[in-house]
């Protein structure tokens, strides 16, 4: 199957500086890494994903040490890709609450894929064993449980002890 489309390039000058203000090609393969760029994003994600992170501090805490100028530019260019949403933290008006959009939570069944993947290959395995058991034998419902925990803004490793 070729998903290459077609391929441009795109480019604008930006106070001196170019720019691309376009996709490569018609690929969503492509566009998924287009809108990643680096491991950094995607494992925002899956933190936000699985352990209910949504503040900065909480994701300088994983276990990756993401340096803080990569957050921030990783989840700045989230924000810009709608894949997440800034916003004052109701409770403290001085901190900044970080959410999925719908376009975030649809990542879903990516980070589940590359949960799967990684278990399969990796060495020492961190992942909670009873939710790789779960994964593996009844998807579907864990998936329905994990969107019900980002519904709670809960984390759906620690709701199950799995942390």
């Amino acid at each position: 199957m070729h998903l290459h489309v077609a391929s441009h390039s795109c480019t604008v000058i930006e106070m001196g500086k170019a720019k691309s203000d376009c996709r490569q090609s018609g690929c969503p393969v492509a566009f998924t890494l287009d809108t990643f760029g680096d491991k950094w994003s995607i494992l925002v994600v899956r933190d936000m994903i699985l352990n209910g992170k949504k503040y900065y501090g909480e994701f300088l805490e994983s276990p990756e040490h993401i340096a803080s100028n990569i957050l921030a530019d990783r989840l700045k260019r989230l924000e810009e890709e709608r894949v997440i949403t800034k916003n004052s933290d109701p409770k403290n008006q001085k901190k900044c609450v970080y959410e999925l959009t719908q376009k975030g939570v649809d990542l879903l069944p990516l980070v589940l894929e590359a949960v799967i993947w990684g278990s399969k290959y990796v060495s020492e395995n961190s992942t909670p064993k009873e939710f790789l058991r779960r994964l593996k034998k009844d998807r579907d419902t864990l998936t329905q449980e994990i969107l019900e925990s980002l519904r709670r803004k809960e984390s759906i490793l620690k709701v199950n002890g799995w942390t």
